[in-house]
């Protein structure tokens, strides 16, 4: 017997019901409305978690017990994403800082301590973050200042996901906070990131100079 069907013999029979019910074409929603249904069940998350596969792990995030994640099972959570594809892997980190990480004050101090974490994942969620409390409308910390001579110095260097984060949160800035408007963009004309990358109709470019002129411009309409 191999690793693989022992795993597949322990599972319980709540989660090869869950994972029937699981398929190609399920969708974000339908997770949801499962996960409605249990409700929050760390157990079975974990099991579900165990299958490796992107949809349920999706659904794994949505009923674990936030209480229960800490560095440590949040470290192993990261390490278990680094098997899948660069996309899946960010959009699980997506899902677990936005229906886990910020709704507790533990995790949400955990995000807060990642800027200089080893994992890139865990990077990115620092900055993903910083750029949510701006773009949310809510009261961002004092720590504007800081966060972009951080972004001056290492935005170069970084990996992609965390690069892309920390643009992210440059163009946010200079989107809410005039003081900070022309370094925003000063910074994307230096780094260059983004200006070529072809986007869909009706969605906003990621090149900061554009970023902030096209959002600062739907407010100003408003």
């Amino acid at each position: 017997m191999n690793k693989n069907e022992s795993t597949e013999m322990k599972r319980s029979s709540k989660a090869e019901n869950i994972l029937s019910q699981i398929n190609s074409k399920t969708k974000l929603g339908d997770l949801r409305k499962i996960a409605k249904d249990i409700k929050k069940d760390h157990e079975l998350a974990m099991e579900l978690w165990s299958t490796e596969e992107f949809l349920p792990r999706l659904l794994a995030i949505l009923i674990m017990d936030k209480k229960l994640l800490s560095q440590e099972v949040l470290n192993k959570l990261d390490k278990d994403m680094q098997a899948h594809t660069f996309d899946e892997r960010n959009n699980l980190m997506d899902w677990l800082m936005a229906n886990q990480l910020t709704k507790d004050k533990k995790t949400i101090a955990l995000m807060e301590s990642w800027e200089n974490s080893p994992s890139a994942l865990q990077r990115q969620a620092f900055w993903y973050y910083q750029a949510r409390l701006r773009w949310t409308g809510q009261t961002p910390p004092d720590n504007t200042e800081d966060l972009l001579s951080a972004i001056e110095a290492n935005i170069t260097q970084e990996e992609p996901e965390v690069q892309w984060a920390m643009n992210f949160i440059a163009g946010w800035i200079g989107i809410y906070d005039q003081k900070y408007r022309a370094r925003c963009i000063k910074l994307g004309e230096n780094t260059g990131l983004y200006k070529d990358e072809m986007v869909s109709k009706g969605c906003t470019p990621n090149y900061l100079p554009e970023f902030i002129a096209i959002e600062v411009n739907k407010r100003n309409k408003n």
